[in-house]
């Protein structure tokens, strides 16, 4: 097959966030697992605006937003489309889009239609894929995503020492990873963790950005953890963190906390739980598909349920062990190289339509 795969997200300054977060590690290990497990066939990798050979047999668009014009209006290739999740039509309350962004939806709305398929993380992003863009679900496949190979459980050595004295950490201490928008709970999660004044480490390029529209209403939580962070001296706010110093700190936290409210995938757990960490999440939109039975729940919008469940599992070295172990194997059932294999099903059945 000649495929080719829309890489402007790598390639744009002006989607540099997309680098940094999920869309870019999506699209890099993508692109490296088709090569490396189907190099039978030949891919194009492009950039918005570059003209395509006549003779490519599909075009896969592995990035989405729904308040920005990322496909084209019009396509004479056969057409994927992954959508990660659409969590902002889910609650439009907390991710107003204002009179430009629900006309942009409406085009995006249009355009994604005329995808032959549309690929997504989980059946949770599914169903809200069906329900606001309109898609049938026989259109609709899903395509789970895996945590790096990078991501590991360190043998013991002096890494440990090293990286607590590289960010003047305590010994022990509960981990978070990711953005700070509404959907991941940050605000109470902090209030939970100050009510049982346990030491905190938070890892995201948002948490210690300060020049962003402190106005708009995506940034409101951005606006109170950034406060909440400057009141209590058992929270470290890290910001952006190398990939190996990310793999030592999950290595070294005594649980990882992702207490969301809604995700469409939730590849911080699998992360965590690759890496030998202990993991309590919540039950809310993907993490039970993600997570399984190998982590610790709470209710997510409970600051109490969060406070208890950190203190059980942080207290408790053997419930501890168990969860690594859990989690170890659970990790264990989400690869590359079934996202590739999947991926590859899909494009197959689009060509030969």
């Amino acid at each position: 097959m000649k495929i080719a795969i829309d890489v402007t997200p790598l390639n744009d300054n002006r989607l540099l966030s997309h680098r940094v977060r999920g869309t870019g590690f999506y699209i890099q290990n993508l692109n490296k697992s088709l090569l490396e497990f189907f190099p039978e066939n030949e891919y194009t990798f492009f950039s918005r605006g570059e003209k395509l050979d006549k003779d490519i047999e599909l075009v896969h668009y592995p990035y989405f937003e729904p308040f920005f014009l990322t496909l084209p209006f019009s396509e004479k290739y056969k057409r994927v489309v992954t959508v990660h999740d659409l969590t902002p039509l889910v609650f439009p309350e907390h991710f107003p889009s204002g009179i430009k962004g629900k006309i942009k939806w409406q085009i995006q709305k249009s355009n994604l239609l005329k995808s032959n398929i549309v690929l997504t993380d989980s059946h949770s992003s599914k169903k809200d894929i069906n329900k606001y863009a309109g898609i049938v679900a026989e259109k609709i496949d899903v395509a789970y995503l895996a945590a790096g190979g990078e991501f590991r459980k360190l043998e013991i050595g002096n890494w440990k020492l090293e990286i607590r004295d590289k960010y003047k950490l305590p010994k022990q201490f509960i981990l978070y990873v990711g953005d700070v928008t509404w959907n991941k709970n940050l605000p109470r999660f902090i209030k939970a963790v100050s009510g049982i004044d346990v030491p905190l480490v938070l890892v995201g390029k948002t948490l210690t950005e300060t020049n962003f529209d402190k106005f708009n209403s995506w940034n409101q939580d951005l606006l109170e953890t950034q406060k909440l962070i400057s009141e209590n001296n058992k929270i470290t706010a890290l910001g952006f963190v190398t990939t190996d110093d990310l793999v030592r700190l999950y290595n070294s936290a005594s649980v990882f906390v992702m207490p969301s409210l809604y995700e469409g995938f939730g590849l911080p757990i699998l992360e965590a739980m690759q890496s030998g960490c202990p993991v309590i999440t919540s039950r809310e939109g993907s993490l039970p598909e993600v997570a399984g039975e190998a982590a610790h729940y709470v209710d997510a919008y409970n600051t109490k349920s969060i406070a208890e469940g950190i203190n059980e599992v942080f207290e408790n070295s053997k419930l501890q062990t168990k969860l690594s172990e859990k989690g170890l194997d659970q990790a264990k059932k989400f690869t590359w190289k079934n996202t590739a294999e999947k991926t590859i099903e899909v494009y197959k059945r689009v060509v030969n339509i």
